[in-house]
Formats: structure tokens, sequence, C-alpha cells
């Protein structure tokens, strides 16, 4: 359900092309609390006319339901960039920092070059491309709430995958997320290489 009564789910976008912009992209993450795996972005640019139900925010979503939509929103976009930071990154240029970087690389990869943002949360993306930053994005705008569904399922997709390469840890089931089986899998094993190790619940056991 998008928030704001007065706010059709492409408000913002609608705004942005009445304003000149022709290709709008909006821009989310996934992983950014996590104790290990990467923080994955994507960006998302949809065409004027688009409506595909029930996409929304992907953290009120079924993993069953991002997977449904995550091809609907690829076929049916414009353009659409997927960029990470792994978990060495995290730990070298901080979270925050790496997330910025994951958005800058999703944006550069849209096969259709963005030229107005609309990014999720508060802090605006370094460079000269036209944006606004939106609290609650992925809830008020289509474009943002698409995008936070390709990070997130490439992201839980690639913790999949680091499950057979390391055993032992459940990232199939928590997806690198500070669950008590995690944790107790950190003190038990200590951490492997997919861990942040500037986190709590990861430094102490380093």
């Amino acid at each position: 359900m998008f928030s704001l009564a007065e706010e059709s789910p492409l408000y913002f976008e609608q705004r942005a092309a009445a304003q000149g912009y022709r290709a709008v992209a909006g821009v989310d993450e996934a992983g950014r609390g996590p104790l290990a795996g990467p923080v994955v972005a994507a960006a998302v640019i949809l065409p004027a006319v688009f409506e595909l139900p029930g996409l929304t925010d992907s953290k009120q979503l079924t993993a069953a339901a991002r997977e449904r939509l995550f091809p609907c929103i690829c076929r049916q976009a414009v353009a659409w960039g997927v960029g990470l930071a792994d978990a060495a990154t995290v730990d070298r240029i901080n979270i925050l920092q790496a997330t910025l970087q994951a958005m800058r690389r999703a944006v550069n990869r849209l096969a259709v070059p963005a030229d107005f943002l609309l990014i999720d949360g508060i802090t605006p993306l370094p460079g000269t491309v036209a944006q606004q930053t939106l609290k609650r994005g992925d809830s008020r705008s289509l474009s943002v709430a698409a995008a936070s569904v390709l990070a997130k399922v490439v992201r839980d997709r690639y913790m999949l995958i680091m499950e057979n390469r390391f055993p032992g840890y459940g990232f199939a089931g928590h997806k690198g997320y500070g669950s008590a089986a995690h944790r107790e899998a950190i003190a038990r094993l200590g951490p492997c290489p997919l861990h942040r190790r500037t986190f709590r619940g990861v430094r102490e056991y380093l």
C-alpha cells in the first residue's frame, strides 16, 4: 500500500517528467544491516504507463512474491541495472559509502542513461545527475519499489550461492542477517571472508 493518499504510485516520476526529464530512475538497496554479504543496489527506469499488481516495498513482500515480480519488472522496465559492494569494501569505506558506491554502479549499468534519480533514503548520490531523495521511497514510488525488489532478489540469490561456498553458517536461511543461529555459528566457526569484520557481532571473534 502506497503511504500518501495524495500521491499516486507514479507521482514523483510524473512530476519529474513534467519538469522535462525523460529517463527517471528509482534507486534502492538491500543489505545495509547484515553481518555478512554485499550491499546490493538496483536502479530501474519504468515506462510512463506502468502497472504491476502487488508491487510495493520489497520488505513488505514474501520471497515468493519478490521472485514472481522480478522477471515482470525486468521485462517491462525501460532499463534496469544492479551494482554491489562486497564485505571487504564495506569494511574499508564504511556501509554508507559502500551503499552509495553500489548505487552508482547500478545507475551506471542502465542501458538508457538516467537524467533524474529518485533515491530511497536521505542521502544524495554523488554526481551530476539531477535527483531527489525520498524517505520511505520504496513505499511511495513505483520505480523505487521496483528497484527494491530487484536488489533484494539479487542479494538473496547471491547468499544462496554462498551457502554452498561457506557451509555451516546458514546463509540460505538468514541471508547474512544477525539472527541468533547466525551469531551462534560465528561464535562457533569464526568469521568467514563473507563477514563484515567492522560490524559488531563479527569483530569480537576475529
